[in-house]
């Protein structure tokens, strides 16, 4: 069974959400942050685009 590219897209987007959902309190957490990091670059090389660079929003005290 191959895999299409909307599937592929929608996958994406589901990888970005849990990505956008977990705090990193452990080292655990972080590993999992990786695996999905590195399945969402993964898919984004099967479709053939880079995937999207985290920037912070507007008026984020982090970057202050």
């Amino acid at each position: 069974m191959a895999l299409t590219q909307k599937l592929v897209e929608e996958l994406i987007d589901l990888v970005e959400i849990k990505l956008s959902c977990i705090e990193v309190f452990d080292t655990q957490d972080r590993m999992s942050v990786n695996r999905l990091e590195t399945c969402r670059d993964e898919l984004y090389e099967l479709v053939g685009r880079a995937p999207k660079v985290d920037t912070p929003a507007l008026g984020d005290s982090a970057a202050a």
